[in-house]
């Protein structure tokens, strides 16, 4: 069981230049459209502590990491905004994305109060209360991953459960996209049979 903290970093910098080789490569695409790169990179580690490869309960690269890296893929995220580009999307655009946001922000609390009516013990205390698990999910839904991260250290999550709320995460929002890239599909027929259709009775006006 690997216990130095220097080893574990290199492991942990190993999956991830793992996954980028790879993911790049004809014999590997099939597999990361099934299985999604972000969940490789958190199920990898996982698999390691799970099966006693390396041990964590001494380390200290959770601090290191969430005082210099966090801030720095924050501050890194953060350069690479855009903002001329999202003004120029234009009112719609803006309007639907701080309507999702708003939504995200919402839906948590309703939720919660909504399955808590038929099993009040998921709300839980401490630690592990659920809204600051959800807490954690909103902030990636809005933000993405670095966002979900800053979260989980601003309201101090249960961590031995936030591998749960990472596969709740990665699953529904493929499962999501699935549905919006079938969606996107089904409106480009629609419109063709619409177009079609009208016209159809052009023709038969004249």
């Amino acid at each position: 069981m690997i216990t130095d903290d220097r080893i574990i970093l290199g492991l942990l910098g190993a999956v991830l230049a793992f996954i980028f080789a790879t993911r790049s490569r004809s014999g590997w695409q099939k597999f990361y459209t099934f299985v999604p790169i972000i969940l490789v990179a958190y199920l990898l580690p996982s698999l390691m502590v799970t099966f006693g490869l390396v041990d964590v309960s001494e380390s200290n690269l959770w601090p290191v990491a969430k005082d210099y890296f966090l801030p720095a893929a924050l501050f890194l995220m953060t350069l690479s905004i855009d903002l001329k580009g999202v003004l120029g999307l234009g009112n719609k655009a803006l309007i639907m994305f701080f309507t999702a946001a708003i939504g995200i922000i919402i839906g948590g609390p309703i939720a919660l109060w909504t399955v808590a009516q038929f099993e009040p013990s998921i709300i839980g205390t401490g630690d592990q209360a659920a809204w600051r698990g959800l807490a954690t999910l909103a902030g990636s839904w809005i933000g993405g991953g670095a966002n979900q991260t800053a979260m989980l250290e601003v309201y101090g999550y249960d961590q031995s459960r936030y591998a749960a709320l990472i596969a709740v995460d990665i699953i529904v929002a493929n499962i999501w996209m699935a549905f919006l890239l079938y969606g996107a599909g089904a409106s480009e027929r629609a419109s063709r049979q619409m177009v079609g259709s009208g016209q159809h009775c052009n023709r038969c006006t004249a």
